[in-house]
């Protein structure tokens, strides 16, 4: 397996990551942050952060 680069942690308690988001997804998310007055950033942390919280049998 090849050898990712490590993430880049941050004082902040924040870690950086690179993710690869489908054109067509990517595009959704900036439409709905700035009819949101977000970040594209904020909402896939919110919308990952919601995922993960809501599934079961964890």
């Amino acid at each position: 397996m090849k050898d990712r680069p490590k993430p880049l942690s941050r004082h902040d308690g924040t870690e950086q990551i690179l993710i690869h988001l489908p054109c067509r997804l990517a595009e959704r998310a900036e439409k709905y942050a700035k009819e949101n007055g977000s970040t594209v950033t904020g909402v896939v942390i919110e919308a990952l952060d919601a995922f993960l919280r809501d599934r079961k049998g964890d």
